[in-house]
């Protein structure tokens, strides 16, 4: 790169899949997170040595944080889930968006770019109009808007069917969609022609995301109370199934389902193999595996509903580096003779 590393800033952080990425795609340095689940600040803490405020983001001050060059933040997805009341802006967490907003307009400067996520369900709720109120509030701060629902399995090697909502934008570039030429809208224009990424041209398969051998006993189902539907319809060791509440479902495209927060409680969607060894679930590290985070990547001693909740409610983090590397090749467009 021609200029210094971009600095990065991180919001209801999770246990950090965004900075991951980041970190992962080369040229960017986190200065900070912000996360309030002490559970999930926990696994931060330990794969992290950068400043990680335990707190509820009503109580940042904007002026107290470092100045960062890009703000992410996977903003909570209950208020637009389909699994939930569809409240939206009505619901208080859907409104958590809005201090996101809070924070950019008291920061001493605004960042030079933002990278959201949240749930595929965000594009079409309450017929468009959250996403045509977030897409307005963007562009009156100043920021261009890229907004598409991306899914793991399509533009990742990893094999998880995993839609979510990516929201990237950039600052002082709010009228790029204006010009019929993108290349002449400075860095937007760039990022136009970068976004979406490339899909890659092979797919891992479920077995290369599986723990080596046999796992804890604790994984298998022995007595479960669905064990003779269990027995009955999971019959193969070449792709995964799923526990649907009242019946098993099989993938048959070798692909993991969309890993869940609910799924080390006998929740919705538990995703179900066959190995040497017997029927199980997969163990917390294999969920870790499927959203892209390494081996050396730690999981703490915690609770394994609280690392099922972690991995279920995280993003793809192969997603997020290749949708960084883009962030960064256009913002070197704009930026890269600055030192």
């Amino acid at each position: 790169m021609n200029k210094k590393n971009y600095t990065v800033g991180g919001l209801f952080s999770g246990i950090g899949g965004i900075e991951l990425g980041f970190q992962q795609a080369g040229g960017f340095d986190v200065l900070w997170g912000n996360e309030i689940d002490e559970k999930a600040a926990i696994t931060y803490q330990q794969n992290f040595d950068h400043t990680l405020y335990v707190e509820d983001i009503h109580m940042l001050n904007p002026t107290d944080l470092a100045p960062v060059e890009i703000l992410t933040g996977g903003f909570p997805c209950q208020a637009f889930s389909i699994a939930g009341y569809r409240k939206g802006f009505s619901d208080p967490r859907g409104n958590l968006f809005f201090e996101i907003v809070r924070l950019i307009e008291g920061m001493k400067e605004k960042p030079k770019a933002l990278f959201l996520e949240n749930v595929k369900n965000l594009t079409g709720h309450d017929k468009g109009n959250t996403a045509k109120v977030i897409k307005e509030t963007l562009n009156a701060l100043g920021y261009s808007t890229f907004w598409k629902v991306l899914n793991t399995a399509d533009y990742t090697e990893i094999p998880q069917n995993r839609e979510r909502t990516f929201i990237i934008c950039f600052r002082d570039e709010s009228i790029w969609n204006t010009f019929q030429d993108p290349s002449s809208a400075a860095c937007s224009g760039k990022f136009a022609s970068l976004f979406p990424p490339e899909k890659p041209k092979v797919r891992k398969h479920i077995s290369e995301m599986l723990e080596k051998g046999k796992v804890d006993d604790k994984f298998y189902y022995k007595k479960a109370y669905f064990q003779e539907e269990l027995e009955d319809s999971v019959v193969s060791r070449d792709t995964m199934y799923q526990w649907r509440r009242k019946y098993v479902r099989e993938n048959k495209s070798d692909m993991c389902p969309t890993l869940t927060a609910n799924m080390g409680t006998g929740g919705h969607n538990v995703p179900i193999i066959k190995d040497d060894y017997g029927i199980r679930k997969l163990t917390p590290r294999e969920c870790f595996n499927l959203q892209g985070f390494p081996e050396s990547y730690v999981l703490p001693e915690i609770a394994n509903s609280q690392l099922y909740k972690q991995a279920g409610n995280a993003v793809t983090v192969a997603m997020v580096r290749k949708l960084a590397e883009a962030v960064g090749e256009a913002l070197n467009q704009k930026y890269g003779n600055q030192i």
